[in-house]
């Protein structure tokens, strides 16, 4: 009789518990064993090395959302251009996959063009712009 195929999953469910346990422990070791002194400095809010000001609930402008937002456009941009940018290497040294190199190209160029659409069509906005 041959095996079940949810037992294939078992060294990766193990990995997972041991990862969990692991994890576990070392928090807390570091409760128990380590030292506790709070101190006024350290009980204070940090931000990035700046002495905090203000009320932490002002309003953020829109501006800065609209940049963050372009930003990961254009970051996924990259997520896509690197796997492709080596499988179209794979196919430049196979002979075999001649016609798959302009396919490959061509959506390529498609898909840059769409993303210097969404370029022209911000920059066109004025959302790069931080004088407004």
């Amino acid at each position: 009789m041959d095996q079940a195929p949810s037992i294939n999953y078992i060294p990766i469910l193990l990995i997972f518990v041991m990862a969990a346990g692991l994890a576990t422990v070392i928090i807390f070791l570091s409760r128990f064993v380590g030292r506790h002194r709070p101190t006024k400095e350290k009980l204070e809010p940090y931000e990035c090395g700046v002495e905090p000001v203000g009320n932490a609930r002002e309003r953020q402008s829109v501006k800065f959302y609209l940049v963050a937002m372009v930003f990961l456009l254009f970051d996924i941009e990259i997520i896509f251009l690197v796997p492709w940018a080596v499988i179209f290497k794979g196919a430049l040294n196979d002979p075999n996959y001649q016609p798959l190199r302009w396919v490959l190209y061509g959506e390529m160029m498609v898909f840059m063009v769409v993303l210097l659409a969404g370029l022209f069509y911000v920059w066109r906005k004025g959302i790069l712009d931080w004088s407004k």
